[in-house]
């Protein structure tokens, strides 16, 4: 099996990404490009880092009404991504739109509440309980639409497992115990959030500003 480790380069300069998915690629199953490559880069740039022979996660964050998201996603199916992002507040419909114009080897995947937002975030904008009550309901929403799979810390991971035994998990904000965790409030160690039902962990920072990358990510796949 692959290395459930997917290393997210988000950075707007392609040479930078290229220099850093080539240091890491024998010790990562992926590479997660985000909204700062692709404004920066386009398709070609995704295309360029497809090149690398690594499955590519666009990580767009759809959020919209569900023809504008249907006919977007329409626009990246040469692309071929291996996962896709949507948020799963735009609604059941919106998802699954979402879905349908995806190409077929696509995951589709809902994000559900962002790992920087934490229980005041959520209560400002107007949810009401914790995050693990919002991931779950937005969890049986995504599987209702169709979806693959959903975006969840490993705090709310093993929950939304259990409401969904044969979704695909994706969790971001994993650190090692002595990592720093920036700007992610809700943040977990690589190892428990696979333990706890993670099918794929998205790593920054952690890899992508340390001094040698490979040996960044080498020392996080050593912890699987």
């Amino acid at each position: 099996m692959s290395s459930p480790l997917f290393v997210a380069i988000d950075t707007p300069d392609a040479e930078r990404a290229k220099a850093i998915a080539t240091r890491v690629r024998n010790h990562v199953g992926g590479i997660k490009l985000g909204l700062e490559f692709f404004c920066a880069n386009g398709r070609h740039g995704v295309r360029e880092m497809a090149e690398l022979g690594l499955p590519i996660f666009l990580d767009l964050k759809f959020h919209d009404i569900p023809n504008t998201v249907g006919k977007a996603i329409q626009a990246l199916r040469p692309l071929e991504p291996a996962i896709l992002t949507v948020h799963a507040a735009g609604g059941r419909a919106m998802m699954e739109d979402a879905k349908a114009a995806a190409p077929l080897g696509t995951k589709v995947v809902a994000v559900t509440v962002l790992t920087s937002l934490d229980e005041d975030d959520l209560e400002a904008i107007g949810i009401a309980g914790d995050a693990q009550a919002q991931v779950a309901r937005l969890t049986l929403l995504a599987r209702e639409a169709g979806l693959d799979g959903l975006v969840c810390s490993g705090n709310e991971v093993a929950a939304a497992k259990k409401l969904w035994p044969d979704g695909f998990f994706v969790v971001p904000g994993v650190r090692l115990p002595d990592g720093h965790a920036g700007d992610q409030k809700r943040v977990m160690t690589p190892r428990k959030a696979l333990d706890a039902g993670a099918s794929i962990l998205v790593v920054g920072r952690p890899i992508t500003q340390a001094p040698d990358p490979d040996i960044a990510a080498r020392a996080i796949e050593a912890t699987l």
